[in-house]
């Protein structure tokens, strides 16, 4: 049976089958969310924030609460959308405001430009970089050093 989910903040209400996780569900909505770790929950690529309806999910479990633990921006109601099922009705999912630094292509493009929205660190959330900064070389660097930090973690788990 379907559920209703509204998201936000694109006032944008989508159905989703009972026990299917929001990733699916976003992912279907060609919303730019990634998913590094294959769903596993070992990243905070999927990472949403859940405004109503907690208890129209799935409890969180040991690797889901494990991950959360390491997000800067984790609040109570942090989610990871790969582990989130869905079991009833009245969700409202708060979608992240930036993009991941693994969604950039190619960094250099960057330099002397004025980025629109936060870079955010994949893993945890981060803010790497302000919206409204203008990118200078040194910080593309600092950049690409993270991204290999964050891929070198990402094989590990």
């Amino acid at each position: 049976m379907a559920k209703q989910i509204k998201l936000e903040p694109i006032d944008h209400e989508v159905s989703i089958k009972t026990n299917e996780n929001l990733l699916s569900m976003l992912l279907q909505q060609e919303l730019n969310v990634n998913w590094k770790c294959g769903g596993r929950g070992c990243c905070a690529t999927c990472h949403v924030y859940i405004q109503t309806g907690t208890e129209s999910l799935s409890p969180k479990n040991k690797r889901e609460l494990k991950t959360l633990a390491l997000i800067s921006n984790c609040q109570e109601n942090s989610r990871l959308a790969c582990q989130a099922r869905v079991l009833g009705e009245g969700i409202v999912v708060e979608l992240p405001q930036g993009m991941y630094l693994s969604e950039i292509e190619n960094l250099d493009t960057l330099i002397g430009r004025k980025v629109q929205q936060p870079i955010l660190n994949p893993l945890n959330g981060s803010v790497l970089v302000e919206g409204g900064m203008v990118i200078t070389r040194s910080l593309v660097n600092q950049l690409k050093e993270a991204l290999v930090q964050i891929d070198h973690l990402l094989t590990r788990t």
